[in-house]
């Protein structure tokens, strides 16, 4: 198999594996964790990323905290954070944080965030 290309940048999406959602409501909030964070996005890094293809990783955290102190520290390094809060139509309560979107932004800044964690 050939190598592929190098990323520059990328997205993190988190999710929360605790809430025992079902796999089409995982993508659904996983594809809000995206736009909202693109939405924060600075101009550079949104242009980066999209020129390369929207490299896109999902990982996973075993409960709400979790994503609380990941988007303090990703603020604090300066990259684009957004929670995702359900309204609670389908599988789980209103108000439920079940994701967080991280970037885009550079890939080192982002595996220093979240290199511990499992890929969902």
């Amino acid at each position: 198999m050939a190598e592929g290309p190098e990323f520059k940048w990328k997205q993190c999406l988190v999710i929360r594996s605790d809430l025992k959602m079902s796999c089409g409501k995982m993508c659904a909030q996983v594809g809000h964790a995206v736009i909202l964070a693109y939405e924060r996005a600075d101009s550079t890094a949104r242009k980066g990323w999209f020129s390369e293809g929207q490299k896109k990783v999902v990982l996973k955290v075993a409960g709400e905290r979790p994503l609380f102190e990941l988007k303090v520290l990703a603020e604090n390094a300066g990259i684009a954070a957004a929670l995702v809060q359900d309204a609670g139509l389908t599988e789980i309560a209103p108000g439920t944080i079940t994701a967080l979107g991280l970037g885009p932004a550079k890939v080192e800044a982002l595996d220093k965030l979240t290199g511990d964690l499992s890929l969902l």
